[in-house]
């Protein structure tokens, strides 16, 4: 416990004013506060994004046509396909947004499963820590999950298949990420993304307010940072 107060301190996260309390602290609460403020922030990134205009209505992770599109999207207007692009960035961000409430479940098994060495890490790695953590934990699960739930949206779109048919010809020349072959896979990226970039949010959000956090064992250990 002693190294990893002394983590902290090297790091600036925690000031001389609050040695005291830090000391006070076991792992077992460092370890504890810290699940109790992750949970509170992956749920409220949920629930942000889970619902309508999550996405759409948010310019922070609103999904934008893919690059293949975009490039095309002047010719494609005076062609008369801009309603049907129109129609792919609805889809796809609503999309979005019927998928991420599904992740919640897999979101909270991480923060249980969560170790007092990966509390650590978080702790003494940077704003971007929580983002990897979550990444690391449930990012391949929640592809499979997301992708059926958003093919099964976006099949019907005549311009996705469009996208599809260029996209997959780009990815065999190494034009684009194979993951961006198809719309499907295009859009859980992003959703992912976004989902990922709102749960840090959060973090930074509980770390600058501590009295907001949502459990007291939380607030005890993010005051004492």
């Amino acid at each position: 416990m002693k190294r990893f107060l002394s983590i902290l301190l090297v790091l600036g996260l925690a000031g001389p004013a609050w040695a005291l309390d830090l000391a006070d602290l076991s792992q077992r609460e460092a370890a504890g506060g810290l699940k109790e403020a992750l949970a509170q922030g992956a749920g409220k990134a949920v629930e942000l994004l889970g619902r309508e205009d999550g996405f759409l209505g948010n310019p922070k992770v609103k999904i934008p046509l893919p690059e293949v599109l975009a490039k095309t999207e002047p010719l494609l207007r005076t062609m008369g396909k801009g309603k049907d692009l129109d129609k792919l960035v609805s889809t796809m961000n609503r999309a979005a947004e019927q998928a991420v409430p599904q992740a919640k479940p897999l979101l909270m098994e991480a923060v249980q499963a969560m170790t007092v060495e990966d509390a650590k890490q978080i702790l003494s790695g940077g704003d971007d820590s929580v983002t990897r953590y979550f990444q690391e934990k449930t990012e391949g699960q929640l592809v499979t999950l997301f992708e059926p739930m958003v093919k099964a949206q976006t099949d019907s779109l005549a311009v996705s298949k469009t996208y599809n048919k260029l996209a997959g010809t780009g990815a065999g020349f190494g034009l684009l990420k194979a993951e961006d072959a198809r719309v499907e896979g295009y859009v859980t990226r992003k959703a992912l993304d976004g989902l990922y970039l709102m749960i840090a949010e959060q973090e930074k959000a509980i770390r600058k307010d501590p009295v907001g956090a949502a459990g007291a064992l939380a607030r005890k250990v993010f005051g004492a940072l």
